[in-house]
């Protein structure tokens, strides 16, 4: 059973896709969610939850306080499942509604098209996705981050360190049994070296 952890729709249960979706644990979620509530990060953040399965970590954020979540996802049962979470949480808002849309494309079709301005970004794809595809994927999302933007990126404990492109750059990794989670963040590379090598 997956559930919203916290924030306005706290404890509402989430449908998950029959098949062919590898949904987010409890306790990887929880520390997904905890790190960034400790960079203060979600109040009224652009969100993307790409490869999103269920939608739970995009409506995760928007029950934190994300004010526009996408959720990207090509499976047409799995984003079926997306559109009835969505509206299950936007029922849960009182006051103010985050705007949540579910985009039923291949991840990297909607980046090369979607408009910048985006401060959080989950990438959970399926494990067996290419290392290529990855690599594309992050590539065409530089140009869509904010300056201070957060990628987040989940992979098998058995995949190799993503191929981060001029842009991003890795912060920190953290393992959960199968599972290990890559911290990035936006950055300007040129200003990052003249800064190195100014030191």
């Amino acid at each position: 059973m997956t559930r919203i952890i916290a924030g306005f729709a706290g404890s509402l249960t989430l449908a998950v896709p029959r098949s062919g979706t590898r949904p987010t644990s409890d306790r990887v979620r929880e520390a997904i969610f905890s790190a960034l509530g400790a960079r203060d990060v979600l109040e009224g953040a652009c969100v993307f939850d790409l490869y999103a399965g269920s939608g739970a970590l995009g409506l995760e954020a928007a029950s934190r306080g994300a004010v526009d979540v996408v959720l990207v996802e090509r499976a047409k049962p799995a984003a079926d499942v997306c559109r009835r979470n969505a509206d299950a949480v936007l029922r849960a808002a009182r006051g103010h509604r985050p705007r949540i849309r579910v985009v039923p494309r291949p991840v990297a079709a909607y980046l090369e098209s979607a408009a910048a301005g985006v401060d959080v970004v989950f990438i959970d794809p399926p494990y067996d996705l290419g290392e290529g595809a990855l690599t594309r994927d992050l590539e065409l999302l530089v140009p869509l981050l904010t300056p201070d933007a957060i990628v987040m990126v989940e992979r098998s404990s058995r995949s190799p360190e993503p191929a981060w492109p001029d842009g991003i750059l890795l912060d920190r990794r953290r393992d959960y049994g199968e599972t290990t989670l890559w911290w990035a963040h936006r950055t300007d590379h040129a200003n990052e070296v003249n800064a190195e090598s100014s030191d």
